[in-house]
């Protein structure tokens, strides 16, 4: 089989997800592809220049790491499971190479917080960290979720803001917290009731 162009198969996902982003049936709403999965992709990619990681791969993994829940909010639980699954789906579908559907279920198999996984890849440890720094340069969006999207009210909403920096702040490789430590500070500060 012949090698598909790379391009080619970034073009064909970034239209999947963004359709999937467009749908009424996606409860993060549009946001979630402007305010979110663009930024993870652009941290990502410029995360792979320092962590000498493949930024296909990085950029690939960036752009389906929440389409799961995306596609069908009753897998956002697992998410990260039912994402590899469906990367694998769609990239088996452009003619993508075995060892590269690997490489991208791996790093959405492991990009969340409140999951222990072993990143073990230069490409794993960038889309994990890209996917929190993105959280955190980008909190009105957290309070968008938990306030009009998720109804909370307001010590819920802060609550689960708080858990979800924390989480995020975490995931984050210390080598790159610099880049958003302030940020991180002032949206604990932002929700703190004290």
């Amino acid at each position: 089989m012949r090698e598909v162009n790379s391009n080619y198969v970034i073009k064909k996902v970034e239209q999947i997800v963004e359709d999937a982003c467009k749908r009424d049936t996606n409860v993060f709403g549009y946001g979630i592809w402007v305010h979110h999965i663009l930024h993870v992709v652009r941290i990502g990619k410029k995360l792979a220049e320092r962590f000498d990681a493949d930024p296909e791969i990085v950029e690939i993994a960036a752009l389906l790491h929440d389409y799961a829940g995306i596609k069908d909010h009753s897998l956002h639980k697992e998410h990260h499971i039912h994402g590899a699954i469906e990367a694998e789906k769609i990239l088996k579908d452009l003619n993508y190479s075995e060892q590269k559907i690997e490489a991208v279920k791996h790093c959405i198999e492991n990009h969340r917080g409140r999951v222990a996984g072993k990143r073990g890849t230069p490409e794993a440890e960038c889309l994990a960290s890209a996917d929190a720094i993105a959280h955190i340069d980008n909190v009105p969006s957290l309070f968008y979720l938990a306030y009009a999207k998720f109804d909370m009210g307001i010590d819920e909403g802060a609550d689960w803001i708080g858990k979800k920096l924390n989480r995020t702040w975490k995931k984050i490789n210390p080598e790159f917290r610099y880049l958003v430590e302030y940020k991180y500070k002032s949206a604990l500060n932002t929700i703190s009731r004290k």
